[in-house]
């Protein structure tokens, strides 16, 4: 079940990330075929899929099947994320609808509705899967609740982001330009998400509870056990609450909210009916576990370290993308342009880093928190045999492999043994909260690291070299593709001559002049090197005032004017420059007060040489 939740998080980056690809111009109905006659055949490979594992499973031992089924709904699931991938990125369906006015004031409600192409997929799997998966179910449940309580458990991993752009939409359509200019700019953004990661945080337990159709366990014995148990352990919560997940028949439970206020307790049905009083204590105090060591505020800090890494390091991976020559090659053979490859490698790239991210990095600290929370039963007694058997029970009547692995839990098995190691040694349960601090402290240390790293390559004192580094290496491969095209020289020459590199920026222009010789921005941007560089020592007055003249019979632009000036003004032709620089100053329409400052400037030069003329 975990899994949906990382499903429909690629499937959100996905739809996202589209927009680095350019839009196709108008409406194309051949994408709505191509987009139906995919989900058709996806249709046929789950009923085909399924229908033979309903046969094998007439064979085969009850844990076995079950495995297969767990395998095939997963190898499905990715499947229906490359097929959402191919709509969006291929088909472009996402563009379908893109002039009807509503999407455009509310792009939110657009994103919704092509998500939910995404979930019909998923719809597909659960709708096949569950002929043979209801032979798995404690409790008699029907097709309908087995799909919505998929529905209903994915939720919460789209809520976030549904009401964060929603409220970005709104806030977007109010007449406050002061407010929109803010939340644009990065500051806003980042106390924007931040506020609403908090907010959301502290208040969506009372949200999912409803959407989970929870409702208050009643009072009686089964509530007083629980109270009893949280009253040891000194624990406030909201209220204790009914989880009738696939209609009560897992024998789970669960802790949500990181304030007391608004906190809940989840008990099942079926954990209630198979339990006795100690193994109820026993997984009441395991999830007690997580609240003690705060695992539910890790979550939250684990979640805003990856949107804040991911912030500030979008651009600079944007840009370190373009430094993939291989992929270019790749892309020229295939007949791709170098725009639609980026953009592709970018998708992929930014998936790949948000499925390690959470698959891998995630997935390792949550089955430590588990064994931690596990551990929380010693703090109580010098026994866990109640959760041992609890585990032993679970293992037996959901008839799945007691070393089942997965990637959210240890195996049962490797959770047994390692509260039995810890009965014998006591000493490893502080040596497991020791470990845990550690990958806590790592990961701080690590996301802090990334996000300086980032935030100084985007913002910071990395940012100029990181650029003209990046901007380098682009150039010259742009160069080594078209060798003839005389604008990229140009930015080589603006390149080197921003990195101080004169030399190297003289040679690409005289490279332009070669290819071009009459490229206005050549013939500028030299005369203006030869006439005001820093250097001294590659002034060339008779030079600069040739290319500046010939730039300025092609085109009068202030800036043009501006490097004639000084070029007149290198060769003591001081009238001509002032004429020059006040031609400058009145056909500008930017930078007027730098215009302004080289009429003064000429003006007070020339009075001081009028007495010598005397």
């Amino acid at each position: 079940m975990f899994s949906n939740f990382i499903y429909f998080l690629a499937a959100l980056v996905i739809y996202t990330t589209s927009e680095l690809f350019d839009k196709p111009s108008g409406f194309d109905p051949g994408a709505i075929g191509l987009c139906l006659l995919s989900t058709a055949a996806f249709a046929l490979v789950c009923r085909i899929y399924f229908n033979r594992l309903s046969r094998l499973g007439q064979a085969l031992p009850a844990q076995e099947i079950d495995q297969r089924v767990n395998t095939a709904v997963s190898r499905l699931s990715i499947s229906a994320l490359v097929l959402f991938a191919v709509n969006i990125y291929g088909f472009r369906v996402n563009h379908l609808l893109s002039g009807v006015a509503i999407f455009q004031w509310m792009p939110t409600l657009g994103a919704l509705l092509f998500l939910g192409l995404f979930l019909f997929y998923l719809l597909l799997i659960w709708n096949f899967a569950y002929q043979i998966q209801k032979r798995f179910f404690t409790v008699s449940l029907t097709k309908k609740s087995f799909i919505i309580s998929n529905i209903a458990f994915c939720l919460p991993a789209m809520l976030p982001w549904f009401f964060l752009s929603l409220l970005a939409d709104c806030l977007g359509l109010l007449p406050f330009d002061g407010l929109n200019k803010f939340l644009n700019s990065t500051a806003g953004e980042v106390i924007y998400i931040l506020f609403f990661v908090i907010f959301i945080s502290v208040f969506g337990p009372v949200l999912i509870q409803r959407l989970w159709g929870c409702r208050p366990l009643k009072s009686g014995y089964d509530r007083q056990r629980i109270e009893k148990t949280c009253r040891m352990a000194d624990l406030k919560y909201r209220d204790i609450l009914v989880w009738n997940l696939f209609g009560g028949g897992m024998i789970t439970a669960g802790v949500m909210g990181i304030v007391g206020r608004f906190r809940y307790i989840l008990v099942t049905p079926a954990l209630l009916a198979c339990l006795d009083d100690d193994e109820i204590e026993g997984v009441v105090l395991h999830e007690i576990g997580h609240v003690y060591h705060q695992h539910m505020l890790f979550y939250l800090f684990f979640f805003a370290g990856f949107i804040a890494c991911n912030f500030v390091f979008f651009e600079p991976l944007m840009l370190m993308i373009y430094l993939i020559n291989p992929l270019y090659a790749g892309a020229s053979f295939l007949g791709l342009s170098q725009d639609t490859a980026h953009a592709a490698v970018t998708c992929l790239v930014l998936i790949g880093l948000f499925v390690l991210y959470f698959r891998f990095v995630f997935g390792l600290f949550m089955r430590h928190f588990e064994r931690q929370a596990d551990l929380h039963i010693f703090k109580y007694t010098d026994s866990p045999s109640a959760l041992i058997s609890t585990f032993y029970k679970i293992a037996s009547l959901s008839r799945q492999a007691i070393d089942k692995p997965n990637w959210h839990h240890f195996s049962i098995a490797r959770r047994i043994g390692f509260l039995e190691k810890c009965r014998m040694n006591p000493a490893l349960i502080q040596n497991h909260h020791g470990k845990v601090k550690k990958m806590i402290a790592g990961y701080l240390l690590a996301v802090g690291i990334v996000f300086f790293l980032g935030y100084s390559l985007s913002y910071g004192g990395l940012n100029t070299s990181f650029t003209r580094f990046v901007g380098g290496k682009i150039l010259s491969r742009q160069l080594e593709l078209d060798p003839n095209n005389s604008d990229l020289y140009v930015q080589v020459g603006d390149f080197y001559y921003d990195a101080r590199q004169y030399e190297k920026a003289m040679v690409a222009y005289e490279n332009v002049l070669t290819i071009d010789p009459v490229n206005v921005h050549a013939l500028n941007n030299l005369a203006w090197l030869l006439a005001t560089c820093p250097d001294k020592s590659f002034r060339n007055a008779p030079r600069s005032l040739d290319l500046a003249r010939r730039a300025v019979d092609i085109r009068k632009e202030a800036y043009i004017l501006d490097t004639y000036a000084e070029a007149l003004y290198l060769n003591n032709h001081k009238r001509q420059a002032l004429a020059a620089a006040k031609q400058a100053l009145e056909i500008s329409t930017q930078r007027k007060q730098y215009y302004e400052d080289q009429v003064t400037r000429f003006e007070k030069a020339l009075q001081k040489s009028l007495p010598d003329k005397v």
